[in-house]
């Protein structure tokens, strides 16, 4: 039994009873695997590149992983925090010189590393065209996997064309939109299930996966399928 582990920021993390009905897409992935695959979703709200790497989350990962499995990669979101030291990075040195790091961690481990360009924000201009919001960082992600020559799953690109398509009113109801917020950087479950799908099938295009890996891309996947289990602590948000 192979393992798929996430190392990524909220939009990707495991939430809570508190949080719902905000949902990661790591959250719904599974149901995109083949029962054979393992989703270990390490995923954490907040984090960038440097603080997932300073708090010890990659060294808890790379002392689990294993032989043939594969490490996704995807942070951006909290990279861009400029005025917070603690997750700050550059986009062409420090950012990624910290994506190499995982790279380098999951090879040594004889483990498949993955990079992923963050999923984007809903954001749209007055004539309802779909905005990057990303800056940099995802084109230095992509420099880093020709130059690494790893597998990339253009996450930000896919995404953005899916909310192109969908249109800045049927995106309300992918974010976390409720009565007490319009958070247009977070998912409800729909949202979840649609990225994740998006994930799973650029895990098969890349040859990361074969179609025996992957199941039910192209089904309908009730949004009751997602659970949120209690927890007694919350971590900040991104």
């Amino acid at each position: 039994m192979r393992t798929l582990y996430i190392a990524g920021d909220s939009t990707a993390a495991q939430k809570y009873a508190d949080a719902a009905p905000e949902t990661g897409w790591g959250m719904a992935l599974p149901f995109f695997l083949h029962q054979d695959i393992t989703v270990a979703n390490h995923a954490v709200n907040g984090r960038s590149t440097k603080s997932f790497l300073d708090e010890g989350r990659l060294d808890t990962v790379l002392a689990a992983i294993r032989p043939g499995d594969v490490l996704l990669i995807q942070f951006g979101h909290n990279d861009q925090k400029i005025t917070d030291p603690t997750r700050y990075t550059e986009p062409w040195t420090s950012y990624q010189d910290n994506l190499r790091r995982y790279v380098a961690g999951a090879r040594d481990r004889g483990a498949l590393p993955v990079l992923a360009t963050s999923v984007e924000r809903r954001k749209f201009d007055a004539g309802g065209t779909a905005l990057r919001t990303l800056g940099e960082y995802p084109a230095a992600m992509r420099e880093v996997a020709r130059e690494e020559g790893v597998d990339l799953l253009d996450v930000q690109e896919l995404s953005l064309a899916l909310w192109q398509k969908l249109g800045p009113e049927t995106t309300k109801t992918y974010f976390n939109w409720t009565p007490a917020e319009q958070d247009n950087t977070h998912f409800n479950p729909p949202g979840a299930i649609a990225v994740a799908r998006l994930v799973a099938a650029g895990l098969l295009h890349t040859g990361v996966l074969a179609p025996r890996d992957t199941r039910r891309l192209d089904d309908e996947i009730p949004t009751g399928w997602i659970t949120w289990p209690d927890a007694d602590h919350e971590e900040s948000r991104p």
